[in-house]
């Protein structure tokens, strides 16, 4: 496993590699946010591909990274492993 938490930078190039190799899976909870906000997975992956990584957040022990775009969207990852990245929750203007 690697150090948590990754700057900005070192969680971008992760999260690219990750999108690129498919090792991109979706919370429950973030299925259930995207469905809600009537958002389509291919927009939260576009976010992934192309969007701004903020600081890490600490939530309930697992480290967090926002990332969004300049037209609003949101998406909130969380590194499983070296491997996986998971999808926490999005949404497109205000959470």
């Amino acid at each position: 496993m690697f150090d948590e938490p990754l700057a900005p930078d070192a969680a971008r190039r992760r999260i690219t590699a990750l999108v690129r190799s498919g090792c991109v899976r979706f919370s429950r909870h973030a299925l259930d946010k995207v469905a809600a906000r009537e958002l389509e997975m291919a927009d939260c992956l576009n976010v992934l591909r192309g969007g701004i990584v903020g600081a890490a957040e600490q939530v309930h022990g697992t480290w967090r990274y926002p990332v969004h775009t300049p037209r609003g969207f949101t998406v909130v990852v969380a590194f499983r492993s070296e491997a996986l990245l998971v999808v926490v929750t999005a949404w497109a203007g205000e959470p």
